[in-house]
């Protein structure tokens, strides 16, 4: 059955653990204990109606603030399909984490309160699902209850959003719903309370999304590990083993590798040792050369007549993860899959004001910033823009001194 990966986004109290709390209530994919739990915890709080927010907010601390703080993996599935969603935080202070937890989903459910309409926090969110590429937009305008279902107030966020997207290129298939996440209108059945909406109720809406799978990129597989038995029985195998990052690999393929720029025929191809005839991006995979070829970890195996790039220097938009701010004069490790190299910063050009809506000027990243910045590496890195190729074209910053995460990266 097909899986449909999910990230859902929206300000702090917009509903979003109610909204993903009643889609797994309502499809039966919580365990009767956990409904028994939810049920007795609503019931404790004083509430006549079962709390949905429960089902999500599973940390100690989130249930103590009411708040979404770390990106939780929920799962539940129809007749029709399976969905894995990324509940990302809300709260302004935790954006990085939407950008690490939507980094491969396949839509974005962003809710707005329908009292408050458009704010910074939706700002946000709408500008990382077009930096991480998500085509298919859902904005669930959620609380129609509390403005007595007013289709005005609906239309005028509609417009709000469609003005904000038509400010730049970007080119995403938009969705707008209302609903009721506490009260389940618009959510696993249409409403009775709002004659005038004529689209789908949301449940119906992701059931019926029509995903594309692009195989068509340029054949990347970055080598993990060379395989080399040295056994009686296995004395000249030699296999480079790892996953397909893009595209896809044939017997009877023209390879080179890189750095090197040897070149060899893909003679034979096995996955968890059964032979196959061809592997695609995600899958793992080992890869036996006609030649004898001299690769190691960090190096790939590219199909010849490729259209990747091969630069010291990359443009890039950063998302700045660490508390500390980006410093110009430190060095970074730079890391795409397997492969680092050293990085320094060139130039960091500028960062989203999401009040005025554009990027403006700056020398310095903070914590949650996004912006521009031109890095200069010490070995040559084979890249692709991010908007053609996601796996080619992320990558992290990490901090030489203390070896954490400093901030998500993706080459323009």
């Amino acid at each position: 059955m097909e899986i449909l990966r999910i990230t859902t986004a929206g300000s702090v109290d917009d509903g979003k653990s109610t909204l993903i709390g009643r889609l797994l209530y309502e499809t039966q994919s919580l365990k009767i204990d956990q409904v028994e739990t939810i049920e007795a915890k609503s019931k404790s709080l004083g509430y006549d109606y079962i709390d949905f927010s429960l089902a999500t907010d599973g940390l100690l601390t989130e249930r103590e603030q009411g708040i979404t703080i770390d990106v939780s993996h929920l799962y539940f599935s129809t007749p029709k399909r399976r969905f894995i969603v990324a509940d990302a935080p809300g709260h302004v202070e935790y954006t990085r984490n939407m950008v690490t937890g939507a980094s491969n989903v396949e839509v974005a459910i962003i809710l707005l309160d329908a009292r408050k309409g458009v704010m910074a926090q939706t700002k946000r969110h709408l500008y990382i699902t077009q930096l991480l590429g998500i085509k298919h937009l859902i904005f669930t305008i959620n609380k129609m209850d509390l403005i007595d279902y007013d289709q005005e107030q609906f239309d005028s966020i509609v417009e709000a959003i469609k003005a904000l997207v038509n400010q730049y290129d970007w080119e995403p298939q938009l969705s707008f719903i209302p609903v009721s996440a506490l009260k389940g209108d618009n959510v696993i059945v249409k409403s009775n309370n709002m004659p005038w909406y004529e689209g789908n109720d949301l449940l119906s809406l992701i059931e019926s999304l029509t995903l594309t799978e692009d195989n068509a990129l340029d054949g990347f597989l970055q080598v993990q590990h060379v395989i080399r038995p040295k056994t009686e029985e296995f004395h000249d195998y030699r296999g480079f083993a790892g996953k397909v990052k893009s595209g896809v690999f044939s017997q009877g393929d023209e390879i080179e590798i890189f750095p090197s720029g040897q070149k060899s025929i893909v003679n034979s191809i096995e996955k968890y040792g059964t032979a196959k005839n061809k592997v695609v991006a995600g899958e793992n995979a080992t890869l036996l050369l006609e030649d004898e070829i001299d690769a190691s970890r960090g190096n790939a195996i590219v199909k010849t007549n490729h259209n990747l790039k091969i630069d010291k220097k990359v443009k890039t938009k950063i998302c700045w993860m660490q508390s500390t701010d980006l410093n110009p004069n430190s060095k970074y490790w730079l890391q795409q899959g397997v492969h680092k190299s050293l990085v320094k910063i060139n130039q960091i050009e500028s960062k989203m004001d999401w009040e005025a809506w554009k990027s403006v000027p700056t020398d310095c990243l903070t914590m949650n910033d996004i912006g521009a910045v031109d890095l200069q590496l010490a070995q040559p890195l084979m890249f692709a823009p991010y908007s053609d190729n996601k796996s080619l074209g992320a990558f992290i910053l990490i901090d030489t001194q203390t070896n954490n995460t400093s901030g998500v990266g993706f080459i323009l």
